[in-house]
């Protein structure tokens, strides 16, 4: 990505404060161009160095070696704020975050560090391309080491990331690795068309002769043993990403909505008001969507809460306590996809048959959220805590689960 190296001077060592005013500030910018960014479907990479200046890619990262120094739970309402004022640009900021993060999880401290140190100090931005229905990578021995061949239908991120986590079959097994995108041999297709996170930069990517290195593999990869309980948690955080970025969306287009009551929609004619912002109806929905994100926003807050508080045992943490957090975080998925897609599909009841101007784009909020809440099937995520509820059984360890 040529703008990675565009860092802000205030970038490093940003207290929690400055990181939430930056994140709403733009939040706020985004949501004033949000219309016409969700019209161009181009890669964000201005908005990509807007983050690395605000310091919100360094965020999770400790403050020792210029990170922001927060935890998971204000991680995952970053990325609610962001969602606010465009959902891909949210669901960018959080898939970084965990993508960024794991390193911590799958490498030896040394390597993960020296991988930390390269993050902070350049504010990269990391990506991944891990689908495990698409497996299509290839790693072959080589003498130096590897390389890697094959094609990824789908890679969000793919043309705005600097390193990326990935996975191949290498032999009879998959192994992961993280390597930076800048090696000859990597390509970004722009071929993401989807109605909805048009932003999100999600097209296929393809490896010719990538050269991979021995340093590049994580720790089960290089040493063929199991990945440690704590490697398992990308996929709560990931899920968890999901959750607070449908409510951002849903909490950008309540917020939109209302805007538009306020300034824009007439009362009906039998409503016995003068002002559409007085109508009885339209007072009673604003209650209940307002009522049912505050719930789920909750409920989300305190699924990572749980898993904060899991990830602090470090590598003590045991395969039951993570399967445990594990449905805390897929209820809330379970809650968050309900409640966005119903509040996104509905804003319309407020606002009336004007606001459906392609002008407004206000489709987009559902679009967006319609789009992704397919990424893997909430009734599956609804079994999993069913399972756990009923029968005492966790979920199982997956890229999904």
């Amino acid at each position: 990505m040529s703008q990675s190296n565009v860092v802000f001077a205030g970038s490093r060592n940003v207290t929690r404060e400055i990181l939430f005013a930056r994140a709403e500030e733009i939040a706020a910018d985004l949501s004033t161009r949000a219309a016409e960014l969700d019209r161009e479907g181009r890669p964000p990479l201005a908005e990509i160095v807007k983050l690395k200046n605000a310091g919100l890619l360094n965020a999770l990262h400790a403050q020792q070696i210029g990170g922001g120094g927060i935890d998971w739970v204000d991680a995952l309402r970053l990325v609610r704020i962001l969602a606010r004022g465009e959902s891909s640009i949210g669901q960018l900021l959080g898939y970084h975050y965990v993508n960024s993060q794991y390193i911590h999880w799958a490498f030896d401290e040394a390597r993960a560090q020296e991988l930390a140190g390269k993050t902070v100090a350049s504010s990269l931005y990391w990506g991944a391309a891990v689908n495990p229905r698409d497996p299509g990578l290839v790693l072959t021995r080589r003498a130096n080491g590897y390389v890697l061949n094959g094609r990824k239908s789908f890679s969000t991120a793919a043309r705005v990331s600097d390193y990326i986590n990935a996975n191949a079959t290498l032999d009879d097994r998959i192994v992961g690795f993280a390597v930076p995108t800048d090696r000859a041999g990597y390509k970004a297709n722009d071929d993401w068309d989807n109605f909805g996170q048009r932003l999100s930069d999600s097209g296929s990517v393809e490896f010719h002769d990538f050269p991979v290195y021995e340093e590049d593999l994580d720790k089960a990869a290089s040493t063929g043993v199991e990945a440690p309980v704590l490697a398992t948690f990308n996929t709560p955080l990931i899920q968890l990403v999901f959750v607070n970025f449908y409510l951002g969306t849903a909490e950008g287009a309540l917020r939109e909505a209302v805007d538009y009551v306020r300034t824009t929609t007439r009362p009906w004619i039998t409503s016995g008001a003068e002002r559409a912002a007085d109508d009885p109806y339209i007072l009673e929905r604003v209650g209940e969507f307002t009522a049912a994100l505050k719930a789920s926003a909750a409920l989300a807050d305190s699924a990572a809460t749980t898993v904060q508080a899991a990830l602090a045992k470090g590598q003590r943490v045991t395969a039951r306590e993570r399967g445990e957090v594990a449905a805390e975080a897929y209820a809330a998925k379970v809650s968050a996809t309900h409640v966005s897609l119903d509040i996104t599909s509905r804003i319309f009841e407020l606002t009336g048959a004007r606001s459906t101007a392609e002008k407004y784009r206000f489709d987009r909020f559902w679009r967006n959220v319609r789009t992704h809440t397919l990424h893997d099937p909430v009734f599956y995520k609804a079994k999993e805590v069913g399972e756990f509820v009923l029968n005492d059984k966790i979920p199982e360890v997956s890229l999904y689960s």
